[in-house]
């Protein structure tokens, strides 16, 4: 016995359509379902609200200075 685990939509037809993987092609197979409803936040559009303040207690610092050469010295390796 083999377990698949998906995460598909009901549609409001209340038909669930399951893709079945290339293996399980031209064969009989017993079937079970076991669902579980799982809630996902409407999302609407690309909004950053929600990340309003992540970075209130580190915040980043632009200054003209440049880059500084100090940041280049231990990476020696660090990309191997």
């Amino acid at each position: 016995m083999e377990s698949i685990k998906v995460r598909q939509r009901v549609g409001q037809d209340g038909i669930l359509h399951l893709d079945i993987p290339v293996g399980l092609t031209e064969r009989e197979v017993e079937v079970m379902v076991i669902y579980q409803p799982v809630s996902s936040p409407k999302v609407t559009g690309r909004s950053l609200e929600r990340f309003y303040g992540i970075c209130a207690d580190d915040p980043i610092v632009l200054d003209d200075s440049g880059i500084s050469e100090s940041l280049d010295d231990d990476l020696a390796g660090a990309f191997d």
